[in-house]
C-alpha cells in the first residue's frame, strides 16, 4: 500500500480533496471530510487500475506539507 499526502479543503458547499505531488486530475468531493477523503482514495485507486502506476505522474516526493495564512 502506497501512502499519499491528501489535502482536504472545506468550502461553503462541502469538501474537496486532492493528493499532493500527483500531476493530473485526481479529485474527490463530499458533504463531509470523511466522504471527500474516501472519494479521493477511490479516484486514486481507479486511476491506478485504469492506467497503472505509470499513469500517475508523480513529482519528487513531498516530505512535509504546511498550510499557512499570511496577510500581504
Amino acid at each position: 500500500m502506497k501512502q499519499y499526502k491528501i489535502v482536504v479543503e472545506k468550502h461553503a458547499d462541502g469538501y474537496v480533496a486532492y493528493p499532493l505531488g500527483i500531476k493530473g486530475v485526481v479529485v474527490g468531493q463530499g458533504d463531509t471530510y470523511e466522504e471527500a477523503l474516501s472519494d479521493v482514495k477511490s479516484a486514486i485507486r481507479f486511476h491506478i487500475e485504469t492506467f497503472g502506476d505509470e499513469g500517475l505522474d508523480i513529482e519528487p516526493p513531498i516530505l512535509e506539507a504546511f498550510v499557512a495564512e499570511a496577510g500581504v
